[in-house]
């Protein structure tokens, strides 16, 4: 019988471009106990990316802040939080929307929040203007055949 694993990590860094792989290859490592797939471990990798290089660049505009990570597991089951106490999203369903950027200058694609939807089970954004963004995402990690 599979032992069932039960854990949980918090990852604060600033806010700079450097850091977001820093983010990736943290939330790798955690989630490695729960034994995922290689095809698992790059897509949290990828939503992991986009949700920490939208904090960086649309939460805190340049400015060197604080974006925190927390990662869960129970059992296989993977929960990530990422938020930022930046601007906020005005209207977070129209930031939803594939190819809305509102940094079109900095050749940004507006699809990380759809690569986010892709590469994970669930995702749940919430955001104030002027508070912040915190980015609720989960994925069941190895599904494959037993």
């Amino acid at each position: 019988m599979k032992k069932q694993i039960k854990n949980q990590m918090k990852l604060e860094f600033d806010s700079i471009s450097e850091n977001e792989s820093f983010a990736r290859v943290v939330v790798a490592a955690f989630l490695t106990q729960a034994n995922p797939t290689l095809e698992e471990v790059a897509d949290v990798k990828t939503a992991v990316s986009e949700a920490v290089t939208n904090a960086i660049i649309h939460g805190y505009e340049g400015g060197v802040h604080t974006v925190t990570i927390e990662a869960r597991l129970d059992g296989q089951q993977l929960e990530l939080e990422i938020s930022d106490t930046g601007v906020g999203i005005p209207d977070v369903e129209k930031a939803m929307e594939p190819m809305y950027t509102t940094k079109p200058e900095l050749e940004r694609s507006g699809m990380g929040f759809l690569f986010m939807e892709a590469f994970m089970d669930e995702i749940q954004v919430d955001s104030k203007p002027g508070k912040g963004t915190r980015v609720r995402m989960q994925k069941l990690l190895g599904k494959r055949m037993e």
